[in-house]
């Protein structure tokens, strides 16, 4: 009898709100808040996604969201709501000593500052204490030493104690996880950035990450400011996008909030989501 198939559960860790100039980079302001409306300090709220895998060799997250630790200046400036990750584990039937791996996309706060929090003491842990954290080797080199524009991204308490504790795998480069779930490495976001492919059946499930991190940025020109490498973005977008509609996959979107989720299909020369909710 075959082993049964990987299932998927898009959760939650909340919102965020960042400089929407930042997150839509060379794009006109004009053009980009059609379709995202700034607040008054010009942020655009982004969603906090995470995705849960089950298999029949153990329960994968990717990516963990802000976290908790954070709880002064950074919260207020970037408009973090409450933690809700546990919460959405809850309502699937798990809890944190459920999760047996961590892939983390890469390592900035909004995506690895919930692998770790803080307990009474005030000492930082791990926060999926069973839980064995992938990170690509290239991107822990950096962001254990990053430059002078990743520093403000890249907080080392958020991942750091992942190494004393033993439980830190490096990868290098595209890499099977587990049955039916392995990771690309795409660079263009941050060095080290990795997007997560699941085989369900027979439907090929692609969590995104930064490199397309919501609906919007799947138009080539719509990179963020942020990106380390924004012409290695587009060819990997390119080659990526082609693929999720040849093939029909279903894409997650790591800061989609309202369309999370779709299949990426082409008309008259246009790239458009035809959304699903999970």
């Amino acid at each position: 009898m075959s082993a049964k198939a990987p299932s998927i559960h898009l959760l939650s860790d909340g919102t965020l709100k960042y400089d929407g100039g930042s997150i839509f980079g060379q794009i006109p302001k004009f053009l980009w808040e059609q379709h995202m409306k700034p607040d008054r300090w010009n942020r655009v709220s982004l969603g906090l996604n995470c995705l849960l895998i089950r298999t029949a060799n153990g329960n994968v997250l990717v990516d963990t969201g802000a976290g908790t630790k954070d709880t002064g200046k950074q919260r207020e400036v970037f408009g973090l709501s409450s933690s809700k990750l546990n919460r959405s584990l809850k309502e699937v039937g798990l809890t944190a000593k459920d999760i047996d791996r961590v892939i983390l996309t890469h390592l900035h706060f909004d995506h690895s500052g919930g692998c770790t929090k803080v307990e009474r003491s005030g000492r930082v842990i791990p926060a999926f204490p069973r839980a064995t954290y992938v990170v690509q080797k290239a991107c822990w080199e950096y962001a254990m030493e990053p430059g002078e524009r990743g520093r403000d991204a890249h907080h080392s308490e958020d991942y750091a104690c992942l190494q004393e504790s033993g439980q830190l795998s490096l990868v290098d480069g595209d890499c099977e996880i587990l049955p039916d779930v392995w990771v690309k490495d795409t660079g263009g976001h941050c060095r080290g950035h990795q997007v997560v492919h699941v085989n369900c059946g027979g439907e090929k499930v692609v969590f995104l990450g930064d490199l397309i991190p919501t609906t919007h940025h799947l138009s080539l020109p719509y990179v963020s400011a942020l990106d380390q490498f924004p012409e290695e973005t587009v060819e990997i977008k390119r080659e990526l996008i082609a693929k999720a509609v040849k093939d029909g996959w279903l894409v997650i979107f790591s800061h989609g909030n309202g369309d999370r989720a779709g299949y990426v299909e082409e008309r008259d020369g246009m790239v458009n989501l035809r959304p699903v909710n999970l």
